[in-house]
């Protein structure tokens, strides 16, 4: 029987030992798609206890607990540090076969040195034991982040958003990684939602354009577009539940907004026909400053009417759409592509049975740089040992997984660096399987620089963005 979650954890080859360890566990961490806060970074931040650390704003977390019959009140409501951790931790056992059981012993040894296992019986030790160590000035949050050698981090951030943190934080010589804008429009896409009208009048007022029609929409987008290039972004982001094309009519789209900012009901087709003209503008500005553009496909969003109303998006009430994306998402691509202002772009699907989808939707739009439509890692429900190896499986098996730009962290919290771990174990555990079955040649030194990109490199070389 093997040792919990020792050295060689979830590496069973001599070969994946070696490239774990030799190539994959000294690279450092491109976090090119995060939703940390900025200001807690240029606060530098002390977090309270482990609580605070190791729950706050994690709804993996919150997730299980509330799975396990753990009361509101010990998740998200007004209960007590201590008494969400305790509650945390009469959990965990319960998650067998779940990351978060590897996520959270990861998170304990990595950054505590805590070997412990947690439960029950351990929670007030370990949580004191931490406690001890949070209150030191090495524990603080941008300290924190350097311990896990992290070189770069990208939030995800609305156009509307001043940027003052980013800025600050480019000129604190101090601090070592560097911290990017992240430009999320989805709010400008968002036609016939509630508070649709309010936001384009906000973009209106943040960029001094007048935003009463198309025209003055994609202006104003433009222009917080350059704000965010001069603040140093290089990278979009869009979430979709699913990709709606139609014929791109300016004509169509523009009434379809002036009907939504004068309060009235747009139709599914107009929505379509708005956010299919309004995509396409936006693609051909990140092909105009060679950004890279990323897709993330799948979510159904705030299912739970009563929790939303309670607490809001992102606490736990997600899950994945089922819906076909395959022929409006080729539609989308190409029309860009069509004109040659397809930009770099990554491809995230959240429902695995669009994994060989994505995989050779990829395929037809290459070109000009190695691996420039990106099939992107596992993420969210899919970032489970099952899930990024079937991610990559497909990956490998109709692309070319040696051109991968690899994990992302998509967290909120500061403590889920070890997922990168977490990865690229499971990584090399892969290849070092192909190897060993004689399935690729045991060149070490060819494998290990297929690694050191995969971990790290690859993502430098293709976002091109200086970490000086």
């Amino acid at each position: 029987m093997k040792p919990f979650m020792d050295r060689d954890f979830l590496l069973t080859t001599g070969t994946a030992r070696t490239l774990y360890h030799e190539a994959a566990e000294p690279m450092p961490i491109f976090d090119y798609h995060c939703h940390l806060n900025p200001q807690e970074i240029y606060e530098n931040i002390r977090f309270r206890n482990l609580s605070h650390l190791m729950l706050g704003g994690d709804h993996y977390k919150w997730r299980a607990m509330l799975s396990a019959g753990v009361p509101e009140e010990n998740i998200r409501g007004d209960g007590s540090d201590w008494d969400k951790f305790a509650a945390f931790a009469g959990m965990l056992k319960y998650a067998i076969g779940n990351p978060l059981y590897h996520w959270t012993h990861l998170e304990l040894q990595r950054v505590f040195g805590i070997q412990d296992i947690l439960n029950e019986a351990s929670a007030c030790s370990i949580y004191d034991s931490a406690n001890a160590m949070l209150a030191t000035e090495d524990f603080r949050c941008q300290p924190l982040i350097q311990k896990m050698n992290v070189k770069l981090i990208c939030t995800t951030d609305d156009p509307c958003d001043d940027l003052r943190y980013h800025k600050l934080l480019a000129q604190d010589n101090s601090f070592k990684a560097k911290v990017l804008p992240t430009f999320r429009p989805d709010k400008a896409l968002h036609i016939g939602k509630e508070g649709f009208a309010e936001y384009v009048a906000r973009l209106g007022e943040v960029s001094g354009v007048d935003t009463v029609d198309l025209t003055g929409v994609i202006r104003a987008l433009w222009t917080r577009l350059e704000y965010f290039h001069a603040a140093g972004g290089r990278i979009s982001d869009h979430g979709f539940e699913s990709i709606n094309f139609a014929p791109p009519d300016e004509v169509l789209a523009n009434q379809a907004l002036r009907k939504a900012l004068a309060g009235g009901v747009v139709s599914e087709q107009e929505v379509a026909t708005y956010q299919t003209v309004l995509c396409l503008a936006l693609g051909r500005m990140y092909h105009a400053r060679g950004w890279v553009m990323q897709y993330h496909i799948g979510a159904k969003r705030n299912n739970n009417r009563r929790m939303f109303r309670r607490y809001g998006p992102d606490t736990g009430f997600d899950s994945i759409a089922d819906g076909e994306i395959a022929q409006d998402l080729a539609r989308l691509l190409d029309e860009l592509d069509a004109t040659e202002q397809l930009p770099k772009t990554i491809l995230y699907c959240l429902n695995p049975k669009d994994n060989y989808v994505l995989g050779t939707m990829v395929g037809n739009f290459q070109g000009g740089v190695p691996g420039k439509i990106q099939f992107g890692s596992g993420w969210w429900f899919n970032d489970t040992r099952d899930g990024m190896v079937k991610q990559m499986k497909a990956l490998a098996n109709l692309g070319l997984l040696g051109h991968f730009v690899g994990m992302l962290t998509d967290s909120r919290s500061f403590i889920s660096y070890p997922r990168h771990e977490y990865f690229r174990r499971i990584l090399c555990e892969l290849v070092g399987g192909w190897v060993e079955n004689g399935e690729y040649p045991a060149d070490m030194d060819t494998l290990k620089e297929l690694i050191r990109g995969i971990c790290y490199e690859n993502a430098v070389k293709y976002f091109d963005i200086p970490l000086d």
